[in-house]
């Protein structure tokens, strides 16, 4: 059962979320940063099975639990910019820091995950 859909700001964030802008990106940040074609890579930190219910075309299916066996594949994007999401934000800022904590320097999670983006950008992507 997906929870109702909470007011927004005019950052397109729930009234009263607290953005910590060098950790995260707001869904309209990373809208803005597709539309214009920005160099980055988009990394889904979830489960298979919630990537197969809903999902940001063109993402990167890494689920944070995956990370250590997948090293070498994160690893070539060392120099990249990475965007994580989930599915709230909590996920992908735990993933966010174990990559800076590693030496990653441009890495950041989409605030309130892929159920902000739903809500925000693209409401044909499914809420669950």
């Amino acid at each position: 059962m997906t929870q109702p859909a909470p007011a927004l700001n005019d950052q397109g964030l729930p009234v009263g979320y607290r953005l910590q802008p060098e950790w995260e990106a707001t869904p309209r940040q990373l809208k803005a940063m597709r539309d214009r074609g920005d160099a980055f890579v988009l990394i889904d930190c979830r489960l298979p099975k919630e990537h197969a219910l809903a999902r940001i075309e063109g993402s990167l299916l890494l689920p944070l639990q995956e990370l250590d066996v997948r090293w070498r594949e994160i690893e070539a994007l060392r120099e990249q910019p990475l965007v994580i999401h989930c599915h709230h934000g909590g996920r992908s800022l735990k993933m966010a820091m174990l990559l800076r904590q590693r030496g990653f320097r441009d890495v950041k999670s989409l605030a309130g995950g892929i159920d902000l983006w739903s809500l925000d950008i693209d409401p044909s992507v499914p809420r669950y």
